[in-house]
Protein backbone atom coordinates (compact mmCIF):
# COMPACT_ATOMS: atom_id res chain seq x y z
CA UNK A 1 0.00 0.00 0.00
CA UNK A 2 1.51 3.60 -0.58
CA UNK A 3 1.12 6.05 1.94
CA UNK A 4 -1.40 8.23 -0.43
CA UNK A 5 -4.16 10.69 0.69
CA UNK A 6 -7.79 9.59 -0.23
CA UNK A 7 -9.73 9.06 2.95
CA UNK A 8 -10.15 5.36 2.17
CA UNK A 9 -6.16 5.30 2.37
CA UNK A 10 -6.51 7.52 5.61
CA UNK A 11 -8.40 5.14 6.95
CA UNK A 12 -6.62 1.79 6.59
CA UNK A 13 -3.37 3.68 7.71
CA UNK A 14 -5.34 4.95 10.97
CA UNK A 15 -6.78 1.73 11.56
CA UNK A 16 -3.87 -0.06 11.28
CA UNK A 17 -2.12 2.41 13.78
CA UNK A 18 -5.04 2.03 16.47
CA UNK A 19 -4.92 -2.17 16.36
CA UNK A 20 -0.91 -2.29 15.97
CA UNK A 21 -0.77 -0.06 19.01
CA UNK A 22 1.33 2.58 17.10
CA UNK A 23 1.65 6.22 16.91
CA UNK A 24 0.26 7.99 14.14
CA UNK A 25 2.01 10.53 12.17
CA UNK A 26 0.89 13.84 12.82
CA UNK A 27 1.87 15.47 9.74
CA UNK A 28 0.12 12.83 7.94
CA UNK A 29 -3.13 13.95 10.05
CA UNK A 30 -2.75 17.06 9.78
CA UNK A 31 -3.59 16.93 6.29
CA UNK A 32 -6.80 14.66 6.18
CA UNK A 33 -10.69 15.43 5.74
CA UNK A 34 -12.04 14.27 9.09
CA UNK A 35 -15.19 15.07 8.15
CA UNK A 36 -14.45 12.55 5.19
CA UNK A 37 -12.99 10.00 7.44
CA UNK A 38 -15.36 10.00 10.20
CA UNK A 39 -18.36 9.18 7.71
CA UNK A 40 -16.22 6.26 6.29
CA UNK A 41 -15.13 5.62 9.56
CA UNK A 42 -18.59 5.11 10.58
CA UNK A 43 -19.94 3.28 7.70
CA UNK A 44 -17.57 0.13 9.04
CA UNK A 45 -17.82 0.80 12.72
CA UNK A 46 -14.54 1.80 13.72
CA UNK A 47 -14.64 5.20 14.48
CA UNK A 48 -13.72 4.52 18.10
CA UNK A 49 -10.05 3.02 16.72
CA UNK A 50 -9.75 5.73 14.49
CA UNK A 51 -10.25 7.92 17.44
CA UNK A 52 -7.68 6.26 19.48
CA UNK A 53 -4.99 6.57 16.55
CA UNK A 54 -6.06 10.54 15.82
CA UNK A 55 -5.28 11.28 19.42
CA UNK A 56 -1.98 9.06 18.91
CA UNK A 57 -1.32 11.75 16.88
CA UNK A 58 -2.34 14.49 19.27
CA UNK A 59 -5.60 15.17 17.44
CA UNK A 60 -9.39 15.36 19.23
CA UNK A 61 -11.97 15.46 16.92
CA UNK A 62 -15.47 16.13 18.19
CA UNK A 63 -16.89 13.64 16.09
CA UNK A 64 -14.41 11.02 17.26
CA UNK A 65 -13.80 11.43 20.79
CA UNK A 66 -17.80 11.21 20.89
CA UNK A 67 -17.56 8.19 18.89
CA UNK A 68 -15.18 6.73 21.28
CA UNK A 69 -16.79 7.67 24.21
CA UNK A 70 -19.94 6.27 23.36
CA UNK A 71 -18.42 3.13 22.33
CA UNK A 72 -16.71 2.33 25.55
CA UNK A 73 -19.65 3.75 27.40
CA UNK A 74 -21.36 0.63 25.54
CA UNK A 75 -18.77 -2.22 25.94
CA UNK A 76 -19.13 -1.09 29.88
CA UNK A 77 -22.81 -1.49 29.88
CA UNK A 78 -22.75 -4.88 27.93
CA UNK A 79 -19.56 -6.14 30.23
CA UNK A 80 -21.83 -5.54 33.42
CA UNK A 81 -24.87 -7.30 31.84
CA UNK A 82 -22.76 -9.77 30.00
CA UNK A 83 -21.63 -11.02 33.98
CA UNK A 84 -25.21 -10.90 35.08
CA UNK A 85 -26.25 -13.15 32.62
CA UNK A 86 -23.67 -15.91 32.08
CA UNK A 87 -23.92 -15.89 36.09
CA UNK A 88 -27.56 -16.71 35.41
CA UNK A 89 -26.60 -19.38 32.93
CA UNK A 90 -24.60 -20.88 35.29
CA UNK A 91 -26.99 -21.12 38.07
CA UNK A 92 -29.77 -22.78 35.84
CA UNK A 93 -27.57 -25.33 34.79
CA UNK A 94 -27.41 -24.17 30.91
CA UNK A 95 -24.36 -24.58 28.81
CA UNK A 96 -22.90 -21.74 27.07
CA UNK A 97 -20.24 -19.92 24.59
CA UNK A 98 -19.61 -15.99 24.07
CA UNK A 99 -19.30 -16.17 20.41
CA UNK A 100 -17.95 -13.47 17.96
CA UNK A 101 -17.45 -9.44 18.84
CA UNK A 102 -17.58 -10.67 22.95
CA UNK A 103 -14.06 -13.02 22.94
CA UNK A 104 -12.22 -10.60 19.42
CA UNK A 105 -13.22 -7.44 21.72
CA UNK A 106 -10.32 -8.08 24.30
CA UNK A 107 -7.91 -8.85 21.42
CA UNK A 108 -7.74 -4.71 20.83
CA UNK A 109 -5.20 -2.77 22.64
CA UNK A 110 -7.73 -0.12 23.87
CA UNK A 111 -10.93 -0.36 25.79
CA UNK A 112 -14.07 0.23 23.83
CA UNK A 113 -11.74 0.60 20.30
CA UNK A 114 -13.72 -2.83 18.79
CA UNK A 115 -17.28 -1.30 18.22
CA UNK A 116 -20.12 -3.73 17.88
CA UNK A 117 -23.87 -3.97 17.47
CA UNK A 118 -24.31 -6.54 20.08
CA UNK A 119 -23.17 -9.70 22.24
CA UNK A 120 -24.13 -13.15 20.84
CA UNK A 121 -24.07 -15.92 23.01
CA UNK A 122 -24.94 -19.71 22.27
CA UNK A 123 -26.81 -21.91 24.26
CA UNK A 124 -28.01 -24.84 24.76
CA UNK A 125 -31.11 -25.10 22.66
CA UNK A 126 -33.58 -27.35 24.66
CA UNK A 127 -33.56 -24.83 27.01
CA UNK A 128 -34.67 -21.58 25.68
CA UNK A 129 -37.50 -20.94 27.53
CA UNK A 130 -35.51 -20.84 30.53
CA UNK A 131 -33.32 -18.27 28.64
CA UNK A 132 -36.02 -16.30 28.13
CA UNK A 133 -37.24 -16.04 31.93
CA UNK A 134 -33.41 -15.15 32.53
CA UNK A 135 -33.58 -12.46 30.11
CA UNK A 136 -36.57 -11.28 31.06
CA UNK A 137 -35.43 -11.20 35.13
CA UNK A 138 -32.49 -9.32 34.25
CA UNK A 139 -34.50 -6.52 32.60
CA UNK A 140 -34.28 -7.40 28.61
CA UNK A 141 -37.29 -6.83 26.78
CA UNK A 142 -37.88 -9.75 23.71
CA UNK A 143 -37.01 -8.13 20.27
CA UNK A 144 -38.05 -11.20 18.50
CA UNK A 145 -38.15 -14.85 19.74
CA UNK A 146 -38.84 -18.15 18.35
CA UNK A 147 -37.17 -17.11 14.90
CA UNK A 148 -34.01 -17.96 12.86
CA UNK A 149 -31.10 -19.20 15.09
CA UNK A 150 -31.43 -16.91 17.98
CA UNK A 151 -34.01 -14.92 20.27
CA UNK A 152 -33.33 -11.15 20.40
CA UNK A 153 -33.09 -9.29 23.42
CA UNK A 154 -33.04 -5.35 24.58
CA UNK A 155 -32.22 -3.84 27.70
CA UNK A 156 -32.35 0.02 28.20
CA UNK A 157 -30.20 2.15 27.15
CA UNK A 158 -27.95 0.21 24.83
CA UNK A 159 -27.64 -3.46 25.70
CA UNK A 160 -28.68 -5.65 22.93
CA UNK A 161 -27.96 -9.06 23.06
CA UNK A 162 -28.96 -12.54 20.68
CA UNK A 163 -29.26 -15.97 22.53
CA UNK A 164 -28.32 -18.57 19.61
CA UNK A 165 -29.87 -21.99 19.39
CA UNK A 166 -28.13 -22.17 16.29
CA UNK A 167 -25.18 -20.91 14.62
CA UNK A 168 -26.37 -20.88 11.21
CA UNK A 169 -29.55 -22.03 9.46
CA UNK A 170 -31.91 -22.23 6.74
CA UNK A 171 -31.31 -19.42 5.08
CA UNK A 172 -27.79 -19.90 4.91
CA UNK A 173 -25.45 -21.87 2.74
CA UNK A 174 -26.62 -25.54 3.31
CA UNK A 175 -22.45 -26.23 3.96
CA UNK A 176 -22.57 -23.78 7.22
CA UNK A 177 -26.20 -25.65 8.53
CA UNK A 178 -25.07 -28.93 8.08
CA UNK A 179 -21.28 -28.23 9.97
CA UNK A 180 -22.98 -26.58 12.48
CA UNK A 181 -25.57 -28.39 12.88
CA UNK A 182 -23.96 -30.47 16.31
CA UNK A 183 -21.71 -27.56 16.79
CA UNK A 184 -21.96 -29.08 21.04
CA UNK A 185 -19.68 -31.10 19.92
CA UNK A 186 -16.84 -29.28 18.74
CA UNK A 187 -16.33 -27.41 21.69
CA UNK A 188 -14.04 -27.45 24.67
CA UNK A 189 -15.55 -27.28 28.41
CA UNK A 190 -14.11 -24.61 30.34
CA UNK A 191 -11.60 -25.41 33.01
CA UNK A 192 -13.57 -25.66 36.94
CA UNK A 193 -17.30 -27.27 37.14
CA UNK A 194 -19.38 -24.80 35.14
CA UNK A 195 -21.61 -25.30 32.34
CA UNK A 196 -19.21 -22.57 30.01
CA UNK A 197 -17.73 -23.66 26.66
CA UNK A 198 -15.36 -22.65 23.98
CA UNK A 199 -14.21 -23.60 20.87
CA UNK A 200 -10.32 -24.47 20.01
CA UNK A 201 -8.09 -21.88 18.66
CA UNK A 202 -8.56 -23.30 15.34
CA UNK A 203 -12.04 -23.60 15.55
CA UNK A 204 -13.29 -20.23 16.72
CA UNK A 205 -10.72 -19.15 13.67
CA UNK A 206 -12.96 -21.82 11.40
CA UNK A 207 -16.55 -19.84 12.74
CA UNK A 208 -15.15 -16.37 12.50
CA UNK A 209 -14.41 -17.05 8.62
CA UNK A 210 -17.75 -18.68 8.09
CA UNK A 211 -19.51 -16.06 9.57
CA UNK A 212 -17.88 -13.39 7.78
CA UNK A 213 -18.38 -15.35 4.93
CA UNK A 214 -22.05 -15.43 5.30
CA UNK A 215 -21.96 -11.64 5.39
CA UNK A 216 -19.42 -11.64 2.26
CA UNK A 217 -21.25 -13.67 0.53
CA UNK A 218 -25.24 -12.16 0.84
CA UNK A 219 -24.95 -8.04 1.53
CA UNK A 220 -20.79 -7.76 1.44
CA UNK A 221 -18.68 -7.25 5.07
CA UNK A 222 -16.79 -4.19 6.42
CA UNK A 223 -13.43 -3.55 6.86
CA UNK A 224 -13.82 -4.43 10.47
CA UNK A 225 -13.67 -7.92 10.10
CA UNK A 226 -10.54 -7.18 8.24
CA UNK A 227 -8.68 -6.08 11.64
CA UNK A 228 -10.46 -8.66 13.50
CA UNK A 229 -8.64 -11.69 11.41
CA UNK A 230 -5.41 -9.79 11.25
CA UNK A 231 -5.73 -9.18 15.18
CA UNK A 232 -6.63 -13.13 15.76
CA UNK A 233 -3.77 -13.96 13.22
CA UNK A 234 -1.31 -12.18 15.33
CA UNK A 235 -2.49 -13.84 19.00
CA UNK A 236 -2.83 -17.14 17.22
CA UNK A 237 -1.64 -17.31 13.72
CA UNK A 238 2.25 -19.47 14.67
CA UNK A 239 0.19 -21.87 16.77
CA UNK A 240 -2.95 -22.64 14.16
CA UNK A 241 -2.97 -25.99 12.64
CA UNK A 242 -3.23 -24.74 8.91
CA UNK A 243 -3.72 -27.91 7.80
CA UNK A 244 -7.02 -28.62 9.63
CA UNK A 245 -7.78 -25.36 9.06
CA UNK A 246 -7.63 -26.10 5.36
CA UNK A 247 -9.59 -29.45 5.78
CA UNK A 248 -12.40 -28.05 7.67
CA UNK A 249 -12.96 -24.85 5.45
CA UNK A 250 -12.98 -26.94 2.16
CA UNK A 251 -15.35 -28.84 3.93
CA UNK A 252 -17.55 -25.45 4.29
CA UNK A 253 -16.90 -24.80 0.59
CA UNK A 254 -14.87 -21.69 2.15
CA UNK A 255 -11.27 -22.97 1.66
CA UNK A 256 -10.46 -20.06 -1.04
CA UNK A 257 -12.44 -17.60 0.71
CA UNK A 258 -10.24 -18.10 4.22
CA UNK A 259 -6.91 -17.85 1.84
CA UNK A 260 -7.47 -14.59 0.49
CA UNK A 261 -9.06 -13.20 3.64
CA UNK A 262 -5.62 -14.34 5.37
CA UNK A 263 -3.71 -12.69 2.76
CA UNK A 264 -5.84 -9.50 2.40
CA UNK A 265 -5.80 -8.77 5.97
CA UNK A 266 -2.03 -9.45 6.63
CA UNK A 267 -0.71 -7.13 3.43
CA UNK A 268 -3.42 -4.35 4.19
CA UNK A 269 -2.18 -3.99 7.71
CA UNK A 270 1.25 -4.87 7.62
CA UNK A 271 1.94 -2.78 4.38
CA UNK A 272 2.21 -4.77 1.49
CA UNK A 273 1.17 -4.39 -1.57
CA UNK A 274 -1.85 -6.08 -3.02
CA UNK A 275 -2.16 -8.26 -6.04
CA UNK A 276 -5.49 -8.45 -8.18
CA UNK A 277 -7.20 -10.44 -6.07
CA UNK A 278 -6.60 -9.37 -3.18
CA UNK A 279 -7.48 -5.75 -4.69
CA UNK A 280 -10.69 -6.91 -5.73
CA UNK A 281 -11.56 -8.63 -2.30
CA UNK A 282 -11.17 -5.08 -0.56
CA UNK A 283 -12.54 -2.96 -2.61
CA UNK A 284 -15.73 -5.27 -2.63
CA UNK A 285 -15.32 -4.91 0.94
CA UNK A 286 -14.56 -1.42 1.19
CA UNK A 287 -18.13 -0.49 -0.70
CA UNK A 288 -19.78 -2.52 1.29
CA UNK A 289 -20.45 -1.25 4.92
CA UNK A 290 -19.58 -3.34 8.17
CA UNK A 291 -23.20 -5.42 7.37
CA UNK A 292 -22.95 -5.15 3.60
CA UNK A 293 -25.92 -3.48 1.28
CA UNK A 294 -28.31 -4.03 -1.24
CA UNK A 295 -26.65 -3.49 -3.83
CA UNK A 296 -24.33 -6.50 -3.55
CA UNK A 297 -26.93 -8.83 -2.16
CA UNK A 298 -28.84 -8.31 -5.23
CA UNK A 299 -25.75 -8.64 -7.53
CA UNK A 300 -25.45 -12.10 -5.41
CA UNK A 301 -28.17 -13.01 -5.39
CA UNK A 302 -29.54 -13.25 -9.38
CA UNK A 303 -25.73 -14.02 -10.26
CA UNK A 304 -26.97 -18.11 -8.97
CA UNK A 305 -30.25 -17.45 -11.00
CA UNK A 306 -28.48 -16.68 -14.09
CA UNK A 307 -27.78 -20.29 -15.71
CA UNK A 308 -31.69 -19.97 -15.79
CA UNK A 309 -33.15 -19.15 -18.63
CA UNK A 310 -35.12 -16.13 -17.28
CA UNK A 311 -32.75 -14.82 -14.38
CA UNK A 312 -35.26 -12.10 -13.36
CA UNK A 313 -38.51 -14.54 -13.34
CA UNK A 314 -36.61 -16.80 -11.25
CA UNK A 315 -34.99 -14.47 -8.79
CA UNK A 316 -38.52 -12.92 -8.65
CA UNK A 317 -40.24 -16.26 -7.32
CA UNK A 318 -37.29 -17.15 -5.20
CA UNK A 319 -37.88 -13.88 -3.37
CA UNK A 320 -41.93 -14.68 -3.31
CA UNK A 321 -42.30 -18.29 -2.97
CA UNK A 322 -40.03 -19.44 0.20
CA UNK A 323 -38.62 -22.69 0.38
CA UNK A 324 -40.08 -24.46 3.37
CA UNK A 325 -37.00 -24.30 5.17
CA UNK A 326 -36.95 -21.01 5.78
CA UNK A 327 -40.26 -20.50 6.73
CA UNK A 328 -39.79 -22.92 9.44
CA UNK A 329 -37.00 -20.52 10.74
CA UNK A 330 -38.25 -17.16 9.86
CA UNK A 331 -42.09 -17.49 9.92
CA UNK A 332 -42.74 -20.23 11.92
CA UNK A 333 -46.46 -19.76 12.60
CA UNK A 334 -47.35 -20.12 8.96
CA UNK A 335 -44.86 -23.00 9.13
CA UNK A 336 -47.50 -24.59 12.16
CA UNK A 337 -50.28 -24.02 10.53
CA UNK A 338 -49.87 -24.82 6.53
CA UNK A 339 -53.61 -22.90 5.60
CA UNK A 340 -52.02 -19.91 6.47
CA UNK A 341 -49.27 -20.54 3.10
CA UNK A 342 -51.14 -18.92 0.71
CA UNK A 343 -51.47 -15.97 2.55
CA UNK A 344 -47.13 -15.70 3.28
CA UNK A 345 -46.56 -13.64 0.25
CA UNK A 346 -49.08 -11.15 0.96
CA UNK A 347 -48.03 -10.58 4.73
CA UNK A 348 -44.15 -10.08 3.74
CA UNK A 349 -45.51 -7.73 0.90
CA UNK A 350 -47.63 -5.62 3.40
CA UNK A 351 -44.89 -5.67 6.06
CA UNK A 352 -42.70 -4.34 3.31
CA UNK A 353 -44.78 -1.68 2.57
CA UNK A 354 -44.81 -0.79 6.22
CA UNK A 355 -41.56 -1.35 7.14
CA UNK A 356 -38.94 -1.32 4.36
CA UNK A 357 -40.77 0.52 1.78
CA UNK A 358 -37.42 2.31 0.70
CA UNK A 359 -35.88 -1.17 0.36
CA UNK A 360 -38.26 -2.93 -1.47
CA UNK A 361 -38.21 0.20 -4.33
CA UNK A 362 -34.72 0.23 -4.20
CA UNK A 363 -34.49 -3.39 -5.02
CA UNK A 364 -37.64 -3.05 -8.04
CA UNK A 365 -35.03 -0.52 -9.38
CA UNK A 366 -32.03 -3.00 -9.53
CA UNK A 367 -34.53 -5.69 -10.89
CA UNK A 368 -35.24 -3.02 -14.07
CA UNK A 369 -32.11 -2.24 -14.42
CA UNK A 370 -30.62 -6.19 -14.59
CA UNK A 371 -29.06 -7.13 -17.74
CA UNK A 372 -27.62 -10.48 -18.02
CA UNK A 373 -23.81 -10.23 -18.50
Amino acid sequence: MTAANTTTDNLIYLLGCAIKNEKADAARVSSMDLTELYRLSRSHMVTSAVAYALESAGVKDDNFVQAKAKAQRKTALMDADMTVVIGELEAAGIWHMPLKGAILKDLYPGFGMRQMSDRDILVDPDRMADVKKIMLSAGFKPAYVGQGEDDSYHKEPVSNFEMHHRLFGATHDSRLEEYYKDVKSRLIKNEGDGYGYHFSSEDFYIYLLAHEYKHYSAGGIGIRSLSDTYLYLKKYGNDLDFEYIASETEKLGIGEFEELNRRLSLALFDGASLDEEEERMYRYMLGSGTYGNLGNSFRNKIKKQEKKRFPRLAYIWRRVFLPLSVVKSVFPVFYKYPILLPFLPFYRLIRGLLFNRKRLKNEAKLLRGYKRK
